[in-house]
């Protein structure tokens, strides 16, 4: 049996894919454990059996000005999230791997504490990437930005971590998890493990009135994801009048977490609820998706062959949006200027284009080849098993020879070259 320790900031999209993959290291016999700001928020995702979850300091940033874009939106994601974040959430990492023990430490890619810390106590570290944009360069036109990019991690890596050490916290020199394929990302990125998509079942949201939906009409669904209610008024707002338009052959479901949709009538034509059991919906069929383009969202209705309209906000978006184009299952229109004809034009073509839907079930069928959370359950436990082994091999090198080195570089450098598994084995391998 090995201990796993996930790190994971309090975002509802990065929780979610890393729960089945805990499952799957439960059911097998390992133990595992968790450290977020929210706990709560883990053990309502994850349930009851995912294990100890223990808290830490950390909180989400506060609002964010309108209109930022490009290198000033990147620029407050960093500065006044990711990087505080870290630092907030660096001692109660740390007395989490010291309370819990964990042989591998399972960092979100955006919970730099994790990766951090594991590298200070000499842990070996996944990085769990619930979104692919990382690996698309996006600094590649900005090369300033990239030269402040490192040297605000290197301060970082100063205040809390080991400041000998090398390793990008956004990504292991151990293991990178991406929740994703190539098919979507675009290209193949030696050293990560595509694992695709994980899928796991949620409790279904209380009350939602599923005897209204029409089992002869197609189904739209309209959703922002839960990080965005604060700018999504007038583009929610777009959409109904859309979906009423077509109301004689689409029946819509509008998430309205935030409550901005005033009600209006002729509003029965359009279900508005403050949440949707998604993936209950998507399996139930729907005919298209709206939404902002944020990773899950888009893996979840791709997983069902579901084609997309896409809109993004910030932040990853643009990136996944623009895979979800050249894949060819969605249109893409603009957030914050789409008009209702714009929209409307999106919303028919990938209804009535069936080049759409082909789109959306070639991704579907390579999510569904990749292996999901079993994968990246197998590849953790691979990391696990390969630690011990170092450690039983650094250990007979120590009794042999006392002058051994047992530096936390050691542990990085003790694996074959081709430790790390690569992309072109992972869908064979976990079928």
């Amino acid at each position: 049996m090995s201990r796993f320790l996930f790190v994971v900031p309090p975002l509802v999209g990065h929780i979610n894919p890393t729960v089945g993959v805990a499952a799957e290291l439960v059911a097998s016999g390992h133990a595992v454990a968790w450290v977020c700001p929210d706990p709560a928020l883990v053990g309502r995702l994850a349930g009851p059996g995912a294990g100890p979850v223990m808290a830490c300091a950390g909180a989400l940033p506060g609002e964010r000005p309108t209109g930022l874009r490009g290198p000033e939106a990147l620029k407050f994601l960093w500065e006044r999230y990711l990087l505080p974040l870290a630092e907030s959430m660096a001692p109660g990492v740390r007395a989490a791997v010291e309370a819990f023990r964990p042989d591998v430490v399972v960092a979100d890619q955006q919970a730099f504490a994790g990766a951090l810390i594991a590298e200070l106590l000499g842990l070996p570290w996944a990085t769990s990437a619930t979104t692919s944009a990382e690996f698309t360069d996006p600094l590649a036109g900005l090369p300033k930005v990239g030269q402040w990019l490192q040297q605000r991690l290197g301060a970082l890596r100063e205040a809390v971590g080991d400041p000998a050490g090398t390793a990008d916290p956004r990504f292991s020199p151990h293991l990178v998890l991406a929740f994703s394929t190539p098919e979507l990302a675009g290209s193949a990125h030696d050293g990560v493990c595509w694992v695709g998509p994980s899928i796991t079942a949620r409790p279904s949201a209380a009350g939602f009135p599923w005897e209204w939906l029409d089992a002869g009409r197609t189904t739209v669904l309209v959703t922002l994801g839960t990080a965005n209610t604060d700018v999504g008024g007038r583009f929610l707002d777009v959409c109904r009048s859309v979906l009423r338009e077509r109301a004689d052959r689409v029946q819509s479901v509008i998430a309205d977490p935030g409550g901005v949709l005033s009600a209006r009538d002729g509003d029965k034509d359009v279900l508005i609820v403050p949440s949707v059991p998604q993936l209950s919906l998507l399996e139930r069929g729907v005919g298209a998706v709206v939404c902002h383009a944020g990773h899950n969202s888009v893996c979840e209705a791709l997983w069902h062959g579901v084609p997309l309209v896409v809109a993004p906000i910030r932040d990853d978006q643009p990136v996944v949006a623009g895979q979800v184009v050249d894949a060819g299952a969605g249109v893409r229109v603009r957030f914050g200027r789409v008009t209702v004809q714009k929209l409307a034009s999106a919303v028919d073509s990938v209804l009535d284009d069936p080049g759409y839907r082909d789109g959306a079930h070639r991704i579907r069928t390579a999510f569904r080849s990749a292996g999901g959370a079993r994968a990246a359950a197998l590849h953790l436990d691979d990391l696990a098993v390969r630690q011990v082994g170092s450690a039983a091999a650094r250990e007979g090198s120590a009794m042999s020879n006392r002058a051994a080195p047992t530096s936390t570089d050691t542990l990085a450098h003790c694996e074959s070259p081709d430790a790390t598994p690569r992309r072109t084995g992972t869908a064979r391998e976990f079928r």
